[in-house]
């Protein structure tokens, strides 16, 4: 026999009251319903919860303790509806988002901020992936968003731009191009030794750096992926790097930046990307909350 949220509610009152008329009063309804009721909830839990006489009614031992279980499900049952109401609407639930490393100066930590701040009940779940891994874990559903560099494909996934910057040449203090007034150019950088991006593992910055300084190919002395890394290196004199301006947050000790010539002022893109097939309507909040909020860092 399987108990009910009634027959708990009844036990509660009479628990709480220890007199059956106070608690069926409480309750809107008559003695011999709530008796029955309270009798029917014993027998499906298979002990005796109150002792009662003319006189009084008290808790026995296994009551005591039954009525703590009583009220937490009473709570979820009453607190469950809400949820679901949350959820469906999005202000509870969690989202899943990928970010690039070089995505972590200074625009993902905006980005969780804005979102604590308007959906403070949603979960954020965090998962460190270069683009390519992002896309594949979106496509198999393992993420709903992620801050990734384009190009996209745009039958499966929506993009929208987050944030832009420009891009800087990273070199050791008192290099002779720290002294130029302008930004550094193709020319500029014939004869010097470059810390370059993998051509495999951060294809879009190596495609970046290669459309506007040509020349670098027969420089390269160590290719990396990590953004941070390069700067390690530059700072131990192994050579110049190409870094988006957010690199310089990061202060690090013994490398100083200058401009670097592009065809745009700010060709570094960072995109919001999901799958055009989700259906978590937690990231439909996210994306409201983005789409209004200043996240560039």
């Amino acid at each position: 026999m399987a108990m009910t949220l009634e027959q708990l509610r009844g036990f509660v009152a009479v628990a709480e009251e220890l007199h059956f008329g106070r608690a069926a009063e409480r309750l809107r309804m008559t003695q011999p319903p709530l008796s029955r009721q309270v009798q029917k909830l014993e027998r499906a839990v298979g002990a005796q919860l109150l002792e009662r006489d003319n006189r009084r009614v008290v808790l026995t031992a296994a009551g005591a303790a039954f009525l703590q279980d009583a009220r937490r499900l009473l709570a979820l049952a009453e607190a469950a509806p809400v949820t679901a109401q949350r959820i469906s609407s999005g202000s509870r639930g969690a989202v899943r988002i990928g970010f690039t490393a070089a995505s972590t100066y200074g625009t993902l930590g905006a980005l969780l901020n804005a979102l604590g701040r308007e959906l403070p009940e949603v979960d954020l779940e965090l998962r460190e992936l270069v683009t390519r891994s992002q896309v594949e874990a979106l496509r198999h559903d393992e993420l709903d968003l992620g801050l990734a560099r384009p190009p996209f494909e745009t039958a499966e996934f929506a993009s929208r731009c987050l944030h832009r910057e420009a891009m800087l040449v990273a070199l050791p203090p008192g290099h002779r191009l720290t002294s130029l007034r302008r930004p550094v150019g193709a020319r500029d950088l014939a004869d010097e030794p470059v810390v370059m991006h993998s051509s495999t593992r951060a294809r879009y910055f190596y495609d970046l750096v290669v459309s506007s300084v040509p020349v670098v190919h027969g420089n390269v002395v160590h290719t990396v992926d990590q953004v941070l890394t390069m700067l390690w290196l530059v700072q131990a004199g192994r050579g110049l790097a190409f870094v988006p301006a957010s690199a310089a947050r990061l202060g690090i000790a013994g490398v100083e930046y200058v401009p670097l010539a592009t065809a745009e002022p700010e060709p570094v893109e960072l995109h919001l990307l999901w799958s055009r097939s989700s259906r978590n309507p937690a990231l439909r909040r996210v994306l409201d909350v983005l789409d209004r909020e200043t996240v560039a860092p």
